[in-house]
C-alpha cells in the first residue's frame, strides 16, 4: 500500500533547510505531493515572495523527493486536497505546531523540527543589510 504525503509552503529562496524537509517529509511514505504557495494566496497571508510562483514551483517540482507539485490557492483547500488525493500524512515544520490539528480526522497530523540556523526571512533580511 502506497503511503501518500502533503505539506504546504511557500518555498521562497530555495535553500538547504528546504531540502533537508522534503527529504525528511519523502522518508515519512511513498508519494510525495507539495502545495507551493501563488503569489495572490502569499498576497492574502500578508506574504511577498522574491521569486514569482510558476518559478518557485519549478524548483520544487526539480527536487529528486518530490513526486507532484500542485499549487495552494487558500486556507480551505487542505482538507479538500487530503479528500481528493487520499493522502495518509499531513506534514507542515514545528513553527505551525497545533495550526493543523483538525485535519488529523481524515490523516495523521506531524510537525518537523525546523532546519537550524536557516529560513528564507533570514536569508532577505541578510540580503537587504549587504
Amino acid at each position: 500500500m502506497t503511503r501518500k504525503v502533503i505539506t504546504y509552503g511557500t518555498f521562497d529562496l530555495f535553500h538547504h533547510g528546504h531540502v533537508r524537509l522534503l527529504q525528511r517529509l519523502a522518508d515519512l511514505g511513498d508519494h510525495l505531493t507539495v502545495a507551493v504557495s501563488t503569489d495572490e494566496f502569499n498576497a492574502i497571508k500578508g506574504k511577498r515572495s522574491s521569486i514569482p510562483y510558476a518559478h518557485r514551483a519549478e524548483i520544487v517540482a526539480a527536487c529528486r523527493y518530490v513526486d507532484e507539485v500542485i499549487p495552494e490557492e487558500h486556507w480551505e483547500q487542505k482538507r479538500r486536497d487530503i479528500e481528493r488525493l487520499e493522502i495518509d500524512i499531513f506534514a507542515m515544520g514545528d513553527d505551525w505546531a497545533g495550526h493543523f490539528d483538525d485535519l488529523s480526522d481524515l490523516c495523521e497530523v506531524i510537525y518537523l523540527e525546523r532546519t537550524k540556523d536557516v529560513s528564507s526571512t533570514e536569508i532577505k533580511l541578510f540580503v537587504r543589510s549587504a
